[in-house]
This record gives C-alpha cells, structure tokens and sequence, in this order.
C-alpha cells in the first residue's frame, strides 16, 4: 500500500488548487513512532470526531510498512474538494476497496478509495450514526431528524445502501435514536437508545430481516442502549448507558438463535469493545451524576468461558496517563490494542499502542477526540 507516499505528494499541491484557495489547508504531518511491519494488516484510519459545530472531524493513517502516522490526511488527499471532512465524525469502517465515514452532524457519509483516502462520493442521510456491511450493501443507522432533545422525537430508521451505485435503496423504521448495528444469522440487530428523549429513553434492539429489510422481532433490554459486538457463536454483546443516577450501566448478551437476552455480564460502563478471537476487549469511561467524577475501567471478556479474565488490560501502569479512554481497537492478526484518550474533548488527543500483554509500544498525538478506527487490509 503506498498511501504514505502519495499523501505527501498530494500535499505538495495543495497551494496550487484553485479550489481551495480560499481555505487554510495543513498539511499532513508524519511522524515515526514504529519499526516498519510487513503483515495482511497494512494500515489503519483513525477518525477524529472533532467537537459538535466546529466541522473538525480529521482523518489519520497509520502504515505499518513504514512504521509512520500521519495527521489529517483528507484535506491533501483531496486538494480539489473545496470542503473538509465536516462536522462529528461517527463511524469509520473499510468495505471492498472503498472507505465510509459516517460524518453526524453533516447528514452524510464520507465514500474514499480504501488505499489513498481520495473522495469518491457523499451519501446524505440525517444525523447518520453508524454503518455495517452485508453481501454488497451497507446498512446506516440515523436518528431521522434535527439534533436536539425532544420528548416527541420521532423514530430512527435504519437506510439500505447499494454499495456499487452508492444509492439509498431503502429505509426500515426502527426505534428511538438506533445507534450500533451487527448482523448475524440473516438478521440486522440495532440498539436503540432513545437519548433526545430523556427520561423517557427507549429500552429495545430492533431485529430486521435481511431479505425483507423489515423489523421482525422487538427485543426488550435496557435503556439507553449504545455499543454493539458479536461472537463466533451467534451471540449479540449490547451495552446500557443507563442514566447517570439510579439506572446503572450494563451490558447484556443476546443469543441471535433465540432472540432474546440470555445473560447480563459483570462489567462496568462500556464507552467502546473490541472483539478479537475470543476475547471481549472493553475500555469504560462514564460520568457519575452522584459523585460528579468519571469511572475509568478496562476489562477483557472471554467469550467461551464467560467471564471476565482481566481487568487489567493495560500493564505497565500506562493508565495512570490516559484521561479520558474513548475507544479501543485491535489488531486482528497481532493482538496488538489501541486505546484512545480524548483528554478534555477540545484539544487533540492521543493514540496509544499496547503489545497484546498490554505494554505500551508508542504513543502518537491525533486529532480532537481520537475516536474510532478502520484497519486496512492487502
């Protein structure tokens, strides 16, 4: 993959492009932080939410080939497209050869090529949330409407995308603000939060049938549901954010035979999981409305044994650094984790790289709210 060289000579240009002119472009910045890799996993995008109405969601790469991280790479990979990422980014994910970042508040979701991050096309949807994938199409959760709380907001739906035209096909209703998606046995599960309508949060997964694209079931759970991962056995992992007072956070497990939840697990609040093999990877930051603090937890989940066999993930005492940890990913073919900390949610970030016995291996500076990652494969 040679996303590294062409980015930087993409930025070379960029002073030139008549559509841009008008706009502060930065190039991107590199930085070493590794010994060059060579492996099926080349590289990974890190999306940067930025805050909500500053349009500051960035895109960083990392390749593992050279062992370099580069800073907000869409602005010269793109010097011809007079605008930036926009406003929250949501979701990144990798599909085929194409790369979607779902951009919130910018009603779309960003299509690049996979391999230099060169913009391709824009899909609008309202308030997009998160994207999955199936058999050529993607699937895009949205809260349908306008951010703002309301007790009479109305339902999510859930939008069908023809991954080759890059068109809307169709649109499920769903619940209440849906969030996280995962597919398995045929079926679509979406957590459905219900959070512009507190108290009166909704409590249910939304159960779509992939060849009618409709809701078949309705599972009860538990408020505010967010995050979303799955097992090699049909098993759904769903977490509750609760409420911040009397309803705690959960996570919970449905079983995708049954449809329904067959057990509730011991961890504390879920901000992001990672499943890799069989472990449930977790990091947990959630504020606390009795004591005005956050509860900072990690934990790693064994699927087969069900139950928690760590709850220290990271072991060299690196936690102690990390301020507020927002999201975690991992490497599917080294075991290597990466934990991201937002800090104070309005200057850049950090990306940390954990050896799999959770030792750090380096650190590099981000964007605003490092948040989520894509790993690219040969």
């Amino acid at each position: 993959m040679k996303t590294i060289k062409l980015i930087l000579a993409l930025s070379l240009i960029v002073g030139a492009s008549s559509c841009r002119k008008e706009l502060e472009i930065i190039p991107p910045t590199g930085t070493a932080v590794t010994s060059p890799f060579s492996g099926k996993v080349t590289g990974f995008y890190l999306l940067n939410e930025g805050n909500m109405g500053s349009n500051k969601a960035t895109l960083d790469y990392f390749d593992y080939s050279t062992g370099i991280y580069l800073k907000n790479i869409f602005a010269s990979a793109n010097p011809f497209v007079a605008r930036e990422l926009g406003d929250v980014g949501n979701d990144i994910q990798v599909y085929g050869k194409k790369l979607y970042a779902v951009i919130n508040c910018s009603n779309l979701v960003e299509v690049m090529d996979s391999r230099d991050a060169k913009h391709i096309a824009q899909i609008s949807i309202p308030n997009c949330r998160y994207i999955t994938f199936d058999n050529g199409f993607a699937y895009v959760s949205s809260y349908a409407g306008p951010v703002e709380m309301d007790p009479n907001y109305r339902k999510g739906y859930v939008a069908k995308i023809d991954t080759t035209t890059l068109q809307v096909i169709a649109e499920c209703t769903v619940g209440y603000q849906p969030e996280e998606m995962v597919i398995e046995n045929g079926k679509l599960y979406v957590a459905n939060s219900g959070g512009y309508r507190v108290p009166n949060y909704d409590n249910t997964v939304s159960v779509i049938d992939l060849a009618t694209f409709q809701v078949t079931k309705t599972i009860d759970v538990a408020i505010n549901l967010h995050r979303m991962e799955k097992d090699r056995f049909g098993n759904i992992y769903v977490s509750s954010r609760g409420d911040g007072y009397d309803e705690h956070p959960r996570t919970f497990v449905i079983s995708s035979s049954l449809d329904q939840v067959t057990d509730e697990l011991e961890l504390l609040p879920v901000s992001d999981m990672a499943m890799c093999g069989d472990s449930l990877y977790v990091v947990c930051c959630q504020w606390n409305n009795f004591t005005n603090s956050n509860e900072i937890s990690y934990a790693v989940y064994d699927v087969v044994r069900r139950e928690i066999v760590s709850r220290n993930l990271i072991t060299d005492g690196t936690e102690e650094q990390i301020q507020i940890p927002y999201g975690i990913a991992v490497n599917p073919e080294t075991g290597e984790f990466f934990v991201t900390d937002a800090k104070d949610y309005v200057t850049p970030g950090t990306l940390y790289c954990f050896s799999k016995d959770g030792v750090k291996k380096w650190q590099v500076t981000t964007g605003d709210i490092p948040a989520h990652i894509a790993f690219v494969t040969e």
